[in-house]
């Protein structure tokens, strides 16, 4: 009588397959963290100077990420630095966003986004400009080799 199911049986199975809750798509998983702890994000002048001064008259590299939130090659460069940040763990990164703290990037005298510089002793001894992570893990590795 227009019912196109047979048996008692089979409208259960149907009654039930409709009573399912909708498909809900569930986020992404990235293989890296978002929010790394191992680069440390400079907020403001009092900051900055401060982690400055206390790697000044150490042996240790201070990798500057140079940043801002508009970048598209700058996120694109992000999760790499985070898995390099993550393997050298006796490196010093840090970020700073140029819009946050332009004066720290004029300084630097740059004009291109990104920009890493590296540091050691306080003064600058290199630079990478642009998305090129061979680069920056060969610097990384250089710098931490030598001792000067």
């Amino acid at each position: 009588m227009g019912a196109n199911v047979s048996s008692p049986e089979q409208r259960f199975q149907v009654t039930h397959f409709r009573s399912r809750k909708p498909w809900t798509p569930q986020p992404e998983v990235y293989p890296f963290k978002v929010n790394s702890p191992c680069i440390v994000e400079i907020k403001n002048m009092n900051q900055w100077k401060s982690r400055l001064n206390a790697l000044n008259d150490t042996n240790k590299l201070l990798v500057i990420e140079f940043t801002a939130k508009w970048c598209g090659p700058c996120k694109s460069l992000e999760p790499k630095l985070e898995e390099l940040a993550a393997k050298y763990t006796d490196v010093e990164f840090v970020k700073i966003d140029v819009d946050v703290l332009m004066s720290v990037w004029m300084e630097y005298n740059l004009n291109t986004l990104p920009a890493i510089v590296f540091m050691k002793r306080g003064r600058e001894v290199d630079r990478v400009v642009g998305v090129k992570v061979d680069e920056v893990e060969r610097k990384l590795h250089k710098y931490t080799q030598s001792f000067f």
